[in-house]
């Protein structure tokens, strides 16, 4: 399955919640938009990840957008084993006590309305509470195992071919 998906570009976000041992947060590439009214998004995370066994109780959490200059963001919030809100990474407590990365290009603050869990992962539903865009760039994408940079030229030129 891995290799039938590899051409299939997904978006990179970062998740972000608090716990009482503080702030917890990984890279995933499963961030859908369902619905806008209510405004609910939708993730997915496997049983075996450290992060959902710190995040399955929390009630909010955060989505953070990733640009395409953030690479190394996203590699540091995949990676196992380290402190991912140690420097270099640079964030602050948002709404409801939610860990919030700086210099992203957009931020939801999210509560949780619903959790299924599906074979080996748990999709979760957040209904979106907050909102904020920050500064225009390109976007960031898992694609062919590797995180690239799309822009808008790409786009573009990808449309018009």
């Amino acid at each position: 399955m891995r290799t039938a998906l590899r051409p299939y570009a997904s978006g990179v976000a970062v998740l972000t919640a608090a716990d009482a041992a503080g702030p917890a947060g990984v890279t995933i590439t499963s961030l859908t938009s369902i619905s806008t009214e209510p405004a609910l998004i939708s993730f997915a995370l496997a049983d075996a990840s450290s992060t959902w066994a710190r995040i399955k109780d929390c009630q909010w959490f955060g989505i953070q957008i990733l640009g395409g200059d953030q690479r190394e963001t996203a590699r540091r919030f995949a990676t196992s084993g380290i402190d991912r809100f140690a420097p270099p990474t640079r964030w602050h407590t948002g709404p409801h006590g939610v860990p919030l990365l700086d210099d992203c290009l957009s931020w939801l603050v999210c509560s949780r309305y619903d959790r299924i869990r599906l074979g080996d992962h748990h999709l979760v539903v957040g209904a979106v509470e907050h909102t904020r865009a920050g500064a225009h760039g390109d976007g960031l994408v898992h694609l062919h195992g590797e995180l690239q940079p799309v822009t808008a030229v790409a786009l573009t030129k990808a449309s018009a071919d």
